[in-house]
């Protein structure tokens, strides 16, 4: 038995929707979009939509830099340089229609 063709979900067009969707304004003109928005709408979706924003030019958000020494200051740094990126922040454009087919 064959089932009816429906587009799949991990189609670059419908990606690029999910994630107009998922975006805010970033202060560099661009937009982010939260790592945990993208997990809350499906895990086969997850995979697909991180290749889709490394290939329109998207950057995971760099962790914010080490405080001071300190006691704990060596342990803090440690940390944060193994952290997931928590966002992603794409180019100004990357998420129009034109953008999404031009690349």
């Amino acid at each position: 038995m064959t089932e009816a063709s429906e587009p799949a979900p991990n189609d670059s067009e419908s990606i690029r929707i999910l994630l107009r969707s998922l975006a805010r304004p970033h202060r560099s003109g661009g937009r982010v979009i939260e790592r945990a928005s993208l997990l809350s709408h499906g895990g086969e979706d997850f995979h697909a939509a991180l290749a889709w924003i490394a290939e329109h030019g998207g950057q995971p958000e760099a962790p914010p830099s080490a405080r001071g020494g300190g006691l704990h200051g060596e342990r803090y740094a440690v940390k944060q340089a193994d952290r997931t990126p928590a966002r992603f922040i794409l180019p100004v454009g990357a998420l129009e229609p034109d953008a999404a087919q031009s690349v």
